[in-house]
């Protein structure tokens, strides 16, 4: 019984700090999207991708004919001549690392609106800012290279086709 008073003695005791809501500016900064989930997701999205890429780097710089390279291929050229599924390479190697570079940006930006900053009347300013998280920045820059690879690639047979 003792013991309860006193508890309740140094609750009432206690201080309680003051909360002043006027001092917090308006403020609204969220990420749209997870960075653990976007960074999990972006890993898949780049997968096939950079299996892809690998195949080929090692088919024809190394000229290493091994089975699972040949199925590879042979899987690129069935997409491509079935007349139903033909858009599925492009989808496959351009736009899963592009919904990969969405997601993670959005994932590590931040978006801070204050009204009246620094004492000045009607100053208004509008911030983003971005969160340093290094497997949403890493997956970000594979995908870019990606895309960059595939465009290159693209531009470049183009044009021996057309020399």
């Amino acid at each position: 019984m003792k013991e309860d008073e006193e508890f309740l003695k140094k609750m009432e005791n206690l201080n309680v700090p003051e909360v002043n809501p006027t001092g917090h500016p308006n403020r609204v900064k969220m990420a749209i999207m997870n960075a653990d989930r976007s960074a999990a997701l972006g890993f898949w999205l780049v997968a096939v991708p950079c299996y892809f890429l690998a195949c080929v780097f090692m088919y024809y710089f190394f000229n290493r004919q091994v089975s699972w390279f040949g199925a590879m291929f042979k899987l690129a050229e069935g997409l491509d001549k079935t007349p139903g599924i033909d858009f599925m390479a492009p989808i496959v190697l351009v736009v899963l690392p592009i919904v990969c570079i969405i997601i993670n940006a959005l994932a590590i930006t931040h978006v801070h609106y204050e009204k009246g900053i620094s004492g000045k009347p009607g100053a208004k300013e509008f911030i983003i800012s971005i969160k340093i998280k290094t497997w949403n920045i890493l997956l970000i820059l594979i995908s870019m290279a990606i895309v960059f690879t595939f465009i290159a690639y693209t531009m470049t047979e183009n044009i021996s086709i057309r020399s």
